[in-house]
C-alpha cells in the first residue's frame, strides 16, 4: 500500500511538472523552434559556382568604386544567391574577411530586442502600455510607456551624449564598460532634461533601446546578454551570435575590427560599449539569415504579433517610410520592407527584409564610409524596391526608377 501511494504521489507529481511546462508559452516557443523543417545547412547551403553574376558585378564595383568592405548576403524564395566577404578584417594586421566574420551589429541589434520584449509580453510577463516607473521607481520621466520606448516616442535624451559628457567633465576611466543598470542609476540621480513631452513625436534615440533592455533584466531576472542567448540566439542555431559588452568582457572577443572611412585608425572601443540593447549584439550574415527565416515562419512570435511589430506606428516620412517596433518601415503599393540600419564605432551596416516578397539583403561593414548609399543598383537587381530616403521627394515621389516587378 505503501508503495503503491509513493508511485501514485510520483506519477502525480510528474504530471504536474509536465503539465506546467505545457502551459509555459516560452517553453513551447522553444520546442517549436527545435521542430526545424528544414536543416541549417540546407538553409545556408549556397553553391559560388551558381552566383548571381549581375550581383557580383555590383559587389565588385562597389568594393573599387566606393571602397565597401564586409561580408554580403542577398536570398529569395528560401535561397541564398548570393554570398560574400570582400576586405579586410583588420586593416592594420592585413586579415581578411571570411564568410562566418562576426561583426559589430549596432543600431541593427533593436530589431533583437523588440523580439525580446515582444517575447515578454506573449508570455504575460509585461505590458505594452505598463509605465517603465513600474520597473524602475526612480525613473525620472513621467508616463512613459514601453510602446512608446519601442517606437521612439519616449522624449527622452539620448544617454550616450549624456554619459559621455559626464564621464569628459568627472576625468573619469574610459576603459572600463558600464552597464544598463548604471544607466540608469545616472539618469535617475542627474535628471537629464528630455527633449520632448513623452508621446508628442517620433524621435530616433538610443536612450529607448538601452531602456528596453533594462526592462528585459529587470522581468526575466537575467542579463540581457544570458535571456538573449537561451531565447533567441541558441534556439535558432545562431552560432555565431552573441551580445557582448565592455561591461562583461575587457575585450570584445571577436576578429573584426571596426574602421574609420580612410583606414586611418581602427575604433577602440570604450565605456560606452557597455550599454546594450540598442547595440552590442554581434553577428554574422549567415546567423541573420536564419533569424530571418524565423521570423518569416513565425517560429518566435505569433503572426498577429508580428503584424504588430511591422506595422507603421509613426507619422509617415517622405511618403513612403515609417517605423514599427524595432524595425524601421518602407511601403510603395503592396511592396513592404522591414529593416534596420546601424552605425557605431567603426562598424556600419544594413538588414532589409521585403515582407511581400521573400527577398533579404544583409550588408555588413567595418568601415564607416558611404558606400552603403550607393545600394540602387543591387536592390533592382534582388527586386526589391529602393530603400533610399534621399531617392524620393518630400511627397513620396521617387525621383529615381525603381525597376520594380
Amino acid at each position: 500500500m505503501i508503495n503503491y501511494l509513493r508511485n501514485s504521489l510520483v506519477l502525480f507529481v510528474l504530471f504536474v511538472l509536465v503539465q506546467s511546462c505545457s502551459s509555459d508559452p516560452s517553453e513551447k516557443r522553444k520546442s517549436k523552434i527545435l521542430e526545424k523543417e528544414v536543416p541549417d545547412s540546407v538553409v545556408l547551403f549556397y553553391d559560388p559556382r551558381k552566383a548571381d553574376k549581375r550581383i557580383d558585378e555590383i559587389v565588385n564595383n562597389l568594393h573599387r568604386k566606393s571602397g565597401f568592405n564586409g561580408n554580403v548576403l542577398v536570398a529569395k524564395n528560401g535561397k541564398i544567391i548570393y554570398e560574400r566577404a570582400i576586405g579586410w578584417a583588420d586593416h592594420l594586421h592585413r586579415d581578411s574577411l571570411k564568410i562566418n566574420s562576426v561583426f559589430e551589429l549596432a543600431s541593427v541589434s533593436k530589431p533583437f530586442t523588440s523580439t525580446a520584449i515582444m517575447m515578454l509580453v506573449e508570455d504575460g510577463k509585461l505590458k505594452l502600455n505598463q509605465n517603465v516607473k513600474e520597473f524602475y521607481p526612480d525613473f525620472p520621466y513621467d508616463s512613459i510607456t514601453v510602446e512608446l520606448l519601442l517606437t521612439h516616442k519616449s522624449g527622452m535624451m539620448n544617454y550616450v551624449y549624456f554619459v559621455d559628457d559626464l564621464w569628459k567633465a568627472q576625468k573619469k576611466d574610459e576603459r572600463p564598460g558600464i552597464t544598463n543598470q548604471d544607466v540608469m542609476k545616472l539618469i535617475a540621480e542627474h535628471k537629464p532634461n528630455p527633449y520632448s513631452k513623452p508621446n508628442r513625436r517620433f524621435h530616433y534615440n538610443n536612450s529607448n533601446y538601452m531602456v528596453l533592455a533594462a526592462i528585459i533584466e529587470k522581468v526575466s531576472g537575467q542579463k540581457y546578454s544570458q535571456f538573449m542567448a537561451e531565447n533567441i540566439f541558441k534556439p535558432l542555431g545562431m552560432k555565431n551570435t552573441a551580445v557582448y559588452s565592455k561591461a562583461e568582457f575587457d575585450k570584445i572577443p571577436v576578429d573584426v575590427v571596426g574602421h574609420d572611412r580612410n583606414w586611418r585608425r581602427s575604433v577602440a572601443q570604450n565605456f560606452l560599449d557597455g550599454p546594450v540593447g540598442d547595440k552590442g549584439v554581434y553577428s554574422t550574415i549567415h546567423d541573420l539569415y536564419l533569424f530571418d527565416r524565423a521570423m518569416r515562419k513565425a517560429k518566435l512570435l505569433k503572426p498577429e504579433t508580428m503584424d504588430s511589430v511591422y506595422a507603421a506606428h509613426n507619422v509617415m516620412q517622405r511618403g513612403h517610410f515609417n517605423y514599427g517596433y524595432g524595425w524601421r518601415t518602407f511601403e510603395n503599393g503592396k511592396n513592404k520592407v522591414v529593416y534596420h540600419t546601424g552605425w557605431w564605432h567603426g562598424f556600419r551596416n544594413i538588414y532589409l527584409r521585403q515582407v511581400n516578397k521573400d527577398i533579404t539583403i544583409i550588408l555588413l561593414t567595418n568601415l564607416t564610409n558611404g558606400s552603403l548609399l550607393k545600394l540602387d543598383e543591387l536592390y533592382k537587381v534582388a527586386g526589391m524596391p529602393i530603400v533610399r530616403r534621399s531617392a524620393y521627394s518630400g511627397n513620396g515621389q521617387s525621383s529615381v526608377s525603381d525597376d520594380e516587378d
